[in-house]
């Protein structure tokens, strides 16, 4: 009996992100799959030696488009990011804000 309630209890706690999203209006699978787009974008920055995962922003919408804000220290580094955002399954386009540091 206890083990069946802790199952519970765990599946309802990993749910709840999911109704939280649904809730915003989107699918929850969709909403799922663009953070995964997200995360992955932010893992090929993080695993890239020009790009600075910390100083470029990456957000997803529900069509696949990754938004890059934030700064880079050289044209090539801005470049970089949207080469390996753009190489990541899922995404459709990369829009970039990115602004390089003077």
């Amino acid at each position: 009996m206890k083990t069946n309630l802790k199952r519970l209890l765990l599946v309802g706690a990993l749910m709840t992100p999911l109704i939280g999203l649904a809730a915003e209006g989107d699918p929850a699978a969709t909403k799922v799959t663009d953070t995964i787009i997200t995360a992955k974008v932010k893992a090929e920055f993080a695993k890239d030696k020009l790009v600075s995962a910390t100083n470029v922003k990456v957000e997803t919408n529900d069509n696949g488009v990754v938004q890059l804000t934030g700064s880079a220290k050289s044209k090539a580094e801005a470049e970089q990011a949207i080469k390996l955002a753009q190489n990541v399954k899922g995404v459709t386009a990369v829009k970039s804000d990115i602004v390089i540091a003077e």
